[in-house]
């Protein structure tokens, strides 16, 4: 881990030899890998891979039985406000009389007092535009369909300008075209803020995505985390994955400091070794469910 040394400042999320368990059930074991601020991640493993339990060791509910992690270079309880959170639902009640603009408030550590420091207001306003649902504010969000209700959401988590934005299972139950707005808008954030969406499709991320990082078990390493290359996905219908995707080599693993590896003084930085152009998934490397 000697290249985070250096690359501390810019180091949005590292795992280095953690280990957790859940009711005598080990679901990770030695795990590390790091990913850059301003990236755009992809965790991706099927349902109980341990997805989920990544999601909340980085936010801080849940704690390693080994190993460390860091979040924005601090203990991932000291930096949940620096984190915006999307879950896949959120329970509310239909009766309640709840707007678009007061569900967004909520990201807000004011809340939905009345009173409005201007600067809290600002974020509020920046956060419905950035999530494109401005000309939704006033209307009751139990009236919303399912994709502008995950874009609230959105905006909710942005309402506190989050350094880091995590999103899980986002386009699940999604049309097309409430996925293509969606991803449109994670676009306006690529390289300005950290986003890590957590998918169980295993097969196909977005075109956004500069990092794969497959969650399963490992041969001969137990339950963990490995980096994964990726390549176009071309025969993919068009309006799947928000306009383009990308199809992840499950036979070509990366080395974790494949992004930090020095370069020599005027030589072009290190990149990933070539996929195989008939990589397909399923041969080695491959984390399994």
């Amino acid at each position: 881990m000697n290249d985070l040394v250096r690359e501390e400042g810019r180091v949005a999320i590292s795992f280095s030899d953690v280990g957790f368990s859940h009711k005598d059930m080990e679901v990770l074991h030695d795990t590390s890998f790091h990913v850059h601020s301003g990236e755009f991640v992809a965790l991706v493993g099927p349902n109980g891979s341990g997805k989920t339990t990544i999601l909340r060791l980085i936010m801080g509910l849940a704690r390693p039985s080994a190993g460390s992690i860091r979040v924005l270079g601090k203990s991932p309880d000291l930096v949940r406000s620096s984190i915006g959170y999307v879950p896949q639902y959120m329970n509310f009640d239909a009766a309640f009389p709840i707007s678009v603009e007061e569900v967004v408030r909520m990201g807000r550590l004011e809340g939905l007092s009345r009173g409005c420091m201007e600067s809290a207001c600002a974020d509020v306003d920046t956060a419905l535009e950035l999530a494109a649902v401005d000309d939704l504010r006033k209307r009751p969000y139990s009236a919303l369909s399912g994709g502008q209700r995950r874009r609230v959401l959105v905006a909710r988590a942005l309402a506190s300008a989050p350094r880091l934005l995590i999103l899980d299972e986002p386009t699940a139950n999604m049309d097309a075209e409430s996925e293509k707005r969606l991803y449109a808008v994670l676009g306006n954030l690529k390289g300005k803020t950290t986003v890590l969406i957590a998918t169980h499709d295993t097969a196909f991320v977005s075109a956004l995505t500069d990092v794969v990082l497959c969650v399963g078990e490992r041969e001969g390493k137990g339950r963990g985390v490995v980096r994964h290359a990726s390549g176009p996905a071309d025969h993919i219908p068009a309006d799947l994955y928000g306009g383009h995707a990308l199809r992840v080599l499950h036979d070509t693993e990366l080395p974790d400091d494949v992004c930090c590896t020095p370069s020599p003084a005027g030589a072009a930085p290190a990149s990933a070794p070539a996929a195989p152009a008939d990589a397909s998934a399923g041969t080695s490397g491959e984390v399994r469910p």
